[in-house]
């Protein structure tokens, strides 16, 4: 007799994760592979995923979690905490700050914004040529092309102008999309990474915080 699952019973969230990432990565029974979803679909697709994990990490001490794993690095002082909400650039240079908002990304599934980011500043520190070739055609690979594993928003104009710079690899190979992204990330999850918990809790703690 078949096995049929009792739909009356609630799944667990990593059931729900697992089974919305199948649809995106199973192959057709016809052996092709299912039709690549639109931008939107899989925008769509991300936003239900990141639902499944906030849930996951509400309930009591879920911050808390998320700032111990940020915690190998120096805390800040409350004014340097405060000094984030200045600009994205005060939060990214400092270690604590970054990798805050780093686990706060993760949060909402955009972690790969910061990633290029990074990536592109690591890049201009190349000392020879080899090697930023060989770092070019990797970011370009990871974040610049289409359909690639951790594909970063970016116009038309920007990554043609991208691909077109990796004909012949320079420094500034990627100055123009590393602008791109920082501008999304400064106008759309460091506004939210200051309103969220993990901040607000961060700045809370260190102002209720006895004198020592």
């Amino acid at each position: 007799m078949p096995f049929f699952r009792d739909l009356s019973k609630s799944q667990p969230h990593e059931y729900h994760s697992e089974k919305l990432l199948s649809l995106l990565q199973c192959p057709s029974p016809a052996g092709g592979l299912r039709r690549r979803h639109t931008m939107k679909e899989a925008k769509d697709m991300k936003n239900r995923l990141g639902f499944l994990r906030r849930r996951n990490d509400s309930g009591s001490g879920g911050n808390a979690a998320k700032l111990d794993k940020v915690g190998k690095t120096v805390k800040p002082s409350y004014e340097e905490a405060l000094k984030w909400g200045e600009s994205l650039e005060k939060l990214l240079i400092h270690k604590y700050g970054l990798a805050a908002f780093r686990a706060f990304l993760r949060t909402e599934f955009s972690e790969e914004n910061l990633e290029f980011w990074l990536a592109c500043e690591d890049y201009k520190k190349a000392k020879s040529q080899s090697k930023m070739i060989s770092k070019a055609k990797k970011i370009f690979g990871e974040y610049i092309a289409i359909q690639s594993c951790k594909e970063v928003n970016l116009d038309s104009y920007t990554r043609d102008h991208t691909k077109e710079n990796m004909q012949k690899v320079s420094r500034s190979c990627f100055d123009l999309a590393q602008k791109r992204i920082y501008g999304l990330m400064e106008k759309d999850s460091y506004p939210r990474f200051l309103r969220s918990d993990l901040y607000l809790d961060l700045i809370n703690q260190k102002k209720n915080s006895p004198p020592s």
